[in-house]
């Protein structure tokens, strides 16, 4: 029971992969590292993908892909309404991050969003883009006033909400990636072969990309409630 312990701890915590010899030394953990890999990869496939569209004679290639593409559009801009319209390029960005951050065990790395900082970072920006088009929408003078509503004395507890969504949003995916990465460690050390491939479908899969799309539609919801 105590190797069983020792393994997962040691398949828990975030190992510093090397140092940046700048202040001191700042260390770079693990997850940073696999998130600008995520990034590369994204890049170079935008980049790849992208690369000679037409407008006439479309390949099979570039249908799949507009296909793909638009389904996703319209399945976040469903959500946030005609208004949040601009939000939908960033939304679907951060959906596709997450698809692939929260799978990222299957190809051997760990997930990213296993680690606070990585969920608490993308929590924080969700956050701050749902104030900032609220702040758009209303202006200075009715932005600080929707504090006060429906009366002022509830003020506290709407600006306590401000902080209050980022943690929700950052513990709800924190939480559930690293459940599932932990029941998926202790089925692999107790039993290495075979049994834990269908356990790998929906822990690492299914239950993954759930996750990020809950993720992506309450910040669509945050953002489609400051601008209505």
């Amino acid at each position: 029971m105590n190797h069983l312990a020792e393994e997962l701890m040691h398949e828990l915590t975030c190992e510093t992969v090397f140092v940046i010899p700048v202040l001191g030394g700042i260390e770079v953990l693990e997850s940073v590292v696999v998130t600008w890999v995520i990034m590369a990869i994204l890049l170079i496939a935008s980049l790849l993908l992208t690369k000679n569209l037409k407008v006439d004679n479309i390949g099979k290639g570039q249908l799949l892909l507009e296909a793909a593409v638009g389904g996703l559009q319209n399945m976040i801009e469903g959500i946030t309404g005609d208004h949040g319209k601009k939000f939908v390029p960033y939304l679907t960005t951060v959906l596709i991050f997450l698809g692939i951050a929260n799978t990222s065990a299957l190809f051997g790395f760990k997930p990213p969003t296993k680690d606070l900082n990585v969920t608490l970072g993308l929590a924080i920006m969700s956050i701050v883009l749902t104030e900032w088009a609220k702040f758009q929408k209303k202006g200075a003078r009715k932005f600080f006033k929707s504090f006060a509503e429906p009366v002022a004395v509830v003020a506290p507890i709407n600006v306590l909400e401000i902080f209050i969504r980022p943690l929700s949003l950052c513990m709800r995916l924190y939480g559930n990636v690293l459940g599932a990465f932990v029941v998926m460690e202790l089925i692999k050390l107790i039993i290495p072969v075979g049994v834990p491939v269908p356990f790998s479908l929906y822990f690492d899969i299914f239950d993954g990309l759930i996750q990020a799309y809950v993720f992506v539609f309450l910040t669509s919801l945050f953002i489609k409630e400051a601008i209505e």
